[in-house]
């Protein structure tokens, strides 16, 4: 980074078509982590694995918290893919962490040059948050919200979560990017990870003859290494182990000139999640803070 802010944002980013293979991890600040924490971490993912962008998980509702992220991801020279988090539990806190974020975002000098983008989400459609007619027009206006700043906005969701909403085109048509959930340790036909392309190439395949060549990311995306309540297959043959997770990390690097090959330069994708302390199960770092297993995806092919 440089040493002051820069003027504007003309050639900041790299091309979005520059952008497939591994790109960095999903990061979750439900435990609000410190600035020295996440600096630490943010680090570790630009130095050790060669990432360019954390995309958040969770949220942390202490006020004024993405500043914290705004500096870490400064320091450790990574951009950010900024979530308004919606949780589980229904209700409109959703509306505060939206309005704190547009705040930081236009207030904070550093955070149009390390936010990448605003995702809605985690999985509104599927959860059923808002009607997708609805869910459409917080992106319209977040866009308008937004368009100063430069920055696009999206949702981060199933296939599945569109499909169950009559494939709600209407959303697939506002968001700048596509941000996809993929987990097939979920799909009725999964089986072994190394078995798991032709159910990422089909929710793939359903985006792109929907999508209008928009670009694609596959943001929350992995297989677990456990399964307990709430993490269980729909498939008796869905093998949920340390091998099976890494075996699917593998996959996508066998496959990594078949997501070059699609639209806008390629897909990109990152690791679910960074650590079991995060999320049980989807940690590349385990409880102990020591890698599952091999960890050095490639960033090009």
């Amino acid at each position: 980074m440089p040493s002051s802010n820069p003027t504007s944002l003309t050639g900041w980013w790299c091309n979005a078509t520059s952008e497939y293979a591994f790109l960095g991890f999903s990061y979750e600040v439900t435990d609000c982590q410190s600035k020295s924490q996440l600096t630490k971490d943010f680090k570790n993912i630009r130095n050790t694995f060669d990432g360019r962008y954390v995309r958040l998980y969770g949220a942390c509702d202490k006020k004024g918290y993405y500043n914290d992220v705004v500096d870490a991801a400064w320091a450790a020279g990574l951009g950010v893919h900024a979530l308004i988090w919606f949780g589980f539990d229904g209700g409109n806190q959703w509306k505060t962490r939206r309005d704190d974020l547009f705040g930081i975002l236009h207030s904070n000098p550093k955070a149009k040059f390390v936010t990448r983008v605003v995702q809605f989400g985690s999985e509104p459609l599927f959860d059923d948050v808002l009607p997708h007619a609805q869910l459409a027009a917080q992106v319209t206006a977040a866009k308008k919200n937004l368009s100063s700043l430069h920055i696009p906005v999206t949702v981060s969701e199933l296939a599945y979560g569109y499909q169950e909403r009559g494939g709600a085109q209407d959303v697939l048509d506002v968001i700048d990017s596509i941000n996809i959930h993929m987990l097939p340790f979920f799909d009725g036909k999964a089986s072994t990870s190394d078995k798991a392309w032709p159910l990422v190439l089909r929710d793939l395949n359903w985006y792109i003859a929907r999508g209008k060549g928009k670009k694609m990311y596959m943001d929350e995306n992995g297989w677990p290494s456990k399964s307990y309540p709430g993490v269980e297959p729909n498939s008796p043959d869905a093998k949920a182990d340390i091998t099976n997770e890494h075996g699917y990390f593998t996959l996508l690097e066998n496959h990594c000139k078949d997501l070059k090959n699609q639209a806008q330069g390629g897909v990109g994708w990152f690791a679910h999640i960074y650590s079991d302390d995060q999320e049980p199960g989807y940690g590349i770092y385990s409880d102990s803070g020591k890698l599952k297993f091999p960890f050095k995806p490639s960033t090009q092919c």
